[in-house]
């Protein structure tokens, strides 16, 4: 009863907060034509949230207000609006057909800049409730890189770049963008010492692998990662947390009364517990756990008791013989070419070609790296067991975080592998100068974003994968309306200036459409043929529903899990 009383509630949240996102940018755009059609003096017939049958209607002056059972769009009903229409002489100075071209424009304009305007105004109640956005906190920093030889340490905060003094993960990295190959003064806090140190760090450029972004280079510094990796361990058959029951992969989330949230922090945390005991006696340790975090139904929060430690030596990862889980196999690809050579899940894999590995990035790197001449001869561990597989990696096209589309050479694994959220800080602004200045930029980043999107989509530079229906929308408002108000406003505000740039688009029956329509004539001085607009809204019918199909198509293919 309660499984099925969970799946309702989660049915319902999802529903109504689609309906609830849906329905107020809909009725924000056909506020904005039904607003200025009525300054501009046309009759309004209909407005209506919704299509089909009218479940509600209200009707005040010459307009009937109503909302339609089918909640995925609205209109507006003018009088006078279709092309040909019969209207007498007494009735044409309300009619919108009979306006002059620069008012029908308008009209038309309104929409769409309503869909602008809105999600200015939404970034503005944003900026001053307060967003949590990234902190300036380093994540990993990969071995023998520049970051590391800068003297970047896991966990550093980066306090300012030049003097110039940062909040955000967004500022270090503009502060980068602006000091392309040159060096730069960072000052750091160390995470755990708080000892505050002064790095001359270089800074390269680099391509921007965000194809939708304006800046085609940006500063990097390489090995300097956002992310850290979680607490997930792997465990030894013969440590002493597998004789208590915990299992590799799973995600150890406090040890006695300290908290951890990085892999990073396991050490520290116990070697603040050893230096806390009675050396004499035997430590007891408490490991609380959580297992198969993908998978809600099987989700467990579990605490574990390690007795009789041996605290006479200093207690670390390698006496407890636990390790990071980045080069074990957590997941094997049927018919791949690691399950052909007889890769397991659960594999440690230790060597490719002969060279060691560290982390996952230096599987991926040798992977990658395959001339397509021979094979890589991999040296795994099973348990105690050292294995020689020769593999032969294939060719495949895989899906970058840009949504880009990329081909490398694979074998068909992936990693214990999980990140572990990044630190935040809460942006808010009070003074409404800085909430205009942050909802402008915001408003224009967004804009720009969702331009490049379309003409990288057209340029075949961005795949077609990306394109999303309404199950995608209904997704995304979902789990923005869980987490909570600002995020839902956010999602809120991205939509609906895609609507913006989307109904601005040179297609017949959107609002683009009918603007080329207008101001052909009025360059020309005559509207185009009823033929020719006529063809051009079955043209402009057929694109629409071939987009709206491939959309939905790809909505099913990433819901039965094919993207």
């Amino acid at each position: 009863m309660d499984i099925i009383l969970s799946y309702l509630h989660s049915g319902f949240t999802q529903v109504f907060s689609f309906i609830v996102l849906l329905g107020v940018l809909v009725f924000v755009h056909e506020l904005g034509h039904f607003l200025v059609a009525r300054w501009c003096g046309v009759r309004v017939e209909v407005f209506s949230l919704g299509f089909g049958k009218k479940i509600f209607q209200y009707k005040k002056d010459e307009t009937t207000y109503c909302i339609s059972i089918i909640p995925l769009g609205g209109y507006v009903k003018m009088f006078g609006e279709q092309p040909g229409e019969t209207i007498p002489e007494s009735e044409r100075p309300f009619s919108f057909s009979h306006k002059k071209v620069g008012q029908r424009i308008a009209v038309i304009l309104a929409g769409p800049l309503m869909n602008l305007i809105f999600a200015f105004f939404i970034f503005m109640i944003v900026s001053s409730l307060g967003e949590l956005v990234k902190a300036p906190v380093v994540g990993e920093v990969q071995p023998i890189s520049s970051a590391e030889k800068a003297g970047f340490k896991p966990g550093d905060r980066v306090l300012s770049v030049n003097g110039q003094e940062l909040k955000t993960w967004d500022d270090f990295q503009a502060a980068l963008d602006t000091n392309l190959d040159s060096t730069v003064a960072i000052n750091i806090e160390r995470e755990h010492t708080k000892e505050r140190v002064k790095l001359d760090v270089p800074v390269k450029s680099k391509k921007n692998p965000n194809v939708v972004s304006s800046k085609t280079q940006i500063g990097d510094v390489d090995g300097l990662n956002l992310f850290s990796y979680a607490a997930v361990i792997a465990v030894s058959p013969s440590s002493p947390l597998a004789t208590a029951g915990i299992l590799s992969g799973d995600r150890v989330s406090k040890i006695n009364d300290i908290e951890i949230t990085n892999f990073r922090d396991l050490e520290p945390a116990l070697n603040k517990l050893y230096n806390s005991v009675d050396s004499a006696k035997p430590a007891e340790l408490k490991f609380k756990i959580a297992r198969n975090e993908n998978d809600s139904k099987k989700k467990l929060e579990q605490e574990f008791t390690i007795a009789g430690v041996d605290t006479t030596k200093p207690v670390t990862l390698e006496s407890l013989k636990v390790e990071s889980t980045q080069l074990y196999v957590d997941r094997v690809m049927p018919d791949s070419p690691a399950q052909k050579a007889g890769i397991q899940k659960g594999d440690r894999i230790v060597s490719i070609n002969g060279k060691k590995l560290t982390v996952w990035e230096d599987i991926l790197n040798n992977i990658k790296s395959f001339d397509g001449n021979g094979k890589l001869a991999m040296e795994v561990r099973r348990g105690d067991e050292m294995i020689k597989v020769d593999v032969t990696p294939n060719m495949t096209t895989h899906m970058t975080q840009h949504g880009t589309e990329e081909k490398r050479f694979t074998i068909g694994i992936s990693p214990y592998l999980m990140y572990a959220a990044p630190e935040t800080v809460l942006l808010k602004f009070t003074d409404i100068s800085s909430i205009l200045k942050r909802s402008t930029e915001r408003t224009w980043d967004v804009s720009v974003m969702t331009v490049l999107s379309f003409v990288k989509l057209i340029n075949a530079e961005l795949s077609p994968k990306n394109i999303g229906g309404i199950f995608s929308i209904a997704q995304a408002a979902n789990e923005t309306f869980k987490i909570g108000l600002v995020a839902f406003l956010q999602m809120m505000a991205l939509i609906s200036i895609n609507l913006f740039i989307l109904n601005l688009l040179p297609i017949p029956i959107l609002d683009g459409g009918h603007l080329v329509f207008y101001t052909i004539e009025a360059i020309k001085g005559s509207p185009l043929s009823m033929n020719k607009i006529e063809l051009a809204h079955k043209v402009g019918m057929i694109l629409l529903f071939s987009l709206m199909v491939f959309a939905l198509f790809n909505d099913f293919r990433r819901m039965l899990g094919f993207m």
